[in-house]
């Protein structure tokens, strides 16, 4: 499989992935390679970086400073803390509480709970502002 750039006359960008280089030549030729946003087969590939195969190891990722890690793990926890000491827990009845305090039905204040995913996400797409609560941290422990 070989993946192009293109961009039709219309200056629209996309990606097309063809069996090969003669597959694109034929498909275009025939017209039959068209923008997905305005259907013209006006269509040409652009300049891209070729993508290249290897054994070599891939540049690692760079670790996490020790006490840098330290700090994030107490920020979380701090905002955690905060939310527990601050908010009404109103445990697996999150969204509903969340959406009722959107919709004016309930009484504004800062809640915290549990919500499926399915439900997360259907808060966030009516626009209704919700985050993940962060971790609690781990307690260090004496190990002999």
């Amino acid at each position: 499989m070989i993946k192009y750039a293109l961009q039709c006359d219309a200056a629209h960008a996309f990606e097309g992935w063809f069996g090969s280089s003669s597959d694109y030549d034929d498909q275009s030729a025939r017209g039959l390679v068209a923008c997905p946003i305005c259907g013209s087969s006006g269509v040409t590939k652009q300049i891209m970086s070729p993508a290249i195969a290897g054994t070599k190891a891939q540049k690692a990722v760079p670790s996490v400073d020790p006490k840098m890690r330290e700090m994030m793990m107490t920020a979380m926890g701090e905002v955690r803390r905060h939310v527990e000491d601050n908010f009404d827990n109103v445990g697996d009845a999150f969204a509903k509480e969340a959406r009722d305090i959107h919709e004016g039905k309930s009484e504004e204040r800062g809640i915290y709970g549990q919500a499926t995913p399915a439900e997360a996400k259907a808060l966030i797409e009516d626009g209704i502002k919700v985050a993940p609560l962060p971790p609690a941290v781990p307690k260090k422990t004496d190990v002999n």
